[in-house]
């Protein structure tokens, strides 16, 4: 019998610690309708944003999990990675995805290393080359600006004019991505707004979507951005549609959890969010980027 839930499958670490990686992917993918498969890249007690961090390498492991899900003869409606332990693993994910994705697979690739102008702590400098050759794989890639700068060999910039937002998603797409998005974009024409571009090579177009600015800044909201747009593309939405549901969603939560007092910036409020999922766009905040 055919599974009557698509099937995704999430490479991405598993912290214990600090609402990221897998343990946003899951519960928003599932609560979206997917069955997720996760294949965790790593274990961590916390995020690597958290002081005194331990994380242990699953790149040993995954030869031995990825052959047995061949083996099982598993096929996936969408294959998402994220976060990799070691540069290695790259390759591996490269080759999970010619295994296992389809015609009609959509393989998504949030090139998870870097942020605020520079590498995580945990991050080797040879990641930046073997993400770029990742991101030829994927269908849709979702860098912030500091990853997209590294990937296309640029300075992290303070502000961004329109047409040169059009011309870096017109460089990504040279990587090989037909939709690349970019997050955290600091635009000239909207300060006091997040905001969030995208460019669909098919139909040559450009969108941009983005809620105003709150003053905090909370980690794993970019993998709740690229959890919801993954899920969003995959029942089926248009690219602004899911763009502009993965923005209100990250709102959402930001919002939710800026309203209560002493909580840490790993300490977004996911689970406040969570319902918006299953409720209609409060209305529509996509723009084409002209």
């Amino acid at each position: 019998m055919r599974n009557p839930l698509p099937r995704v499958a999430a490479i991405h670490d598993l912290s214990g610690f600090g609402r990221c990686s897998l343990t946003v992917v899951i519960p928003i993918l599932s609560t979206m309708g997917f069955e997720v498969c996760p294949l965790p890249t790593a274990v961590l007690s916390a995020h690597t944003a958290i002081p005194g961090f331990q994380l242990f390498d699953l790149t040993p492991q995954l030869p031995g999990f990825i052959k047995h899900w061949r083996d099982l003869g598993l096929r996936f409606d969408g294959i998402y990675s994220g976060f990799l332990g070691s540069a290695q693993q790259a390759a591996m994910v490269s080759d999970f995805i010619d295994a296992f994705s389809g015609p009609d697979c959509l393989v998504v690739v949030d090139p998870v290393m870097a942020d605020y102008g520079s590498l995580y702590a945990s991050m080797p400098p040879e990641m930046v080359g073997e993400m770029r050759r990742l991101c030829a794989k994927a269908h849709v890639i979702t860098p912030n600006i500091t990853e997209a700068a590294l990937m296309l060999e640029r300075p992290v910039p303070d502000r961004l004019e329109a047409e040169e937002v059009k011309e870096w998603l017109l460089a990504l797409t040279k990587l090989g991505p037909a939709q690349p998005v970019i997050t955290s974009l600091p635009l000239v024409s909207r300060p006091g707004q997040s905001s969030v571009a995208a460019h669909n090579r098919e139909d040559g177009r450009f969108w941009l979507a983005g809620r105003p600015y709150v003053p905090i800044q909370y980690h794993g909201t970019g993998d709740m951005f690229t959890s919801v747009l993954t899920g969003s593309l995959l029942q089926g939405d248009s690219l602004p549609v899911a763009l502009d549901r993965s923005s209100q969603f990250v709102a959402t939560a930001i919002r939710t959890t800026f309203g209560y007092s002493g909580l840490g910036h790993h300490e977004i409020l996911l689970e406040r969010a969570m319902t918006s999922l299953k409720t209609p766009l409060e209305s529509s905040g996509y723009d084409l980027l002209t």
